[in-house]
């Protein structure tokens, strides 16, 4: 991921995409694990791998799934934390929290970034995900 930028801009000429046309799915440590929230048009936020792709797409107008996976704890390495497992009790909230970002790129393919925001940010999953019509 933290080197994507070269690979998704040779994909996007290949196939003559505009960044509208991109959906990247990626954590963050800035939201609380429980939350996907999809955005539009940002910066990195410290993810080297987004930044990877602001760069080698030239352009920050493209759209991402956040997965939210929290902050570690006091004085954990952020790279081993993002990169190592999850704890026990996290593990059911992770499966929720992987239907919900499916969910997001579905209404993303099949509804517009708009519709798919509108569905997706306003959910939390730690407990359940709720049913949300496509």
């Amino acid at each position: 991921m933290n080197r994507s930028g070269k690979a998704v801009k040779a994909c996007v000429d290949f196939y003559g995409l505009g960044p509208e046309d991109i959906l990247v799915v990626h954590d963050d440590i800035d939201l609380t694990l429980g939350r996907v929230k999809m955005v539009r048009d940002g910066g990195p936020g410290g993810h080297k791998g987004v930044r990877s792709l602001i760069q080698g797409l030239g352009t920050r107008a493209f759209c991402r799934v956040k997965v939210g996976v929290g902050r570690p704890p006091t004085g954990e390495n952020v790279e081993d934390y993002v990169l190592g497992t999850f704890r026990t009790g996290e593990k059911d909230i992770v499966q929720e929290v992987i239907k919900g970002a499916v969910l997001a790129c579905e209404l993303f393919v099949s509804n517009g970034v708009e519709a798919a925001m509108n569905k997706i940010n306003c959910q939390y999953y730690a407990n359940q995900m709720k049913e949300v019509e496509i």
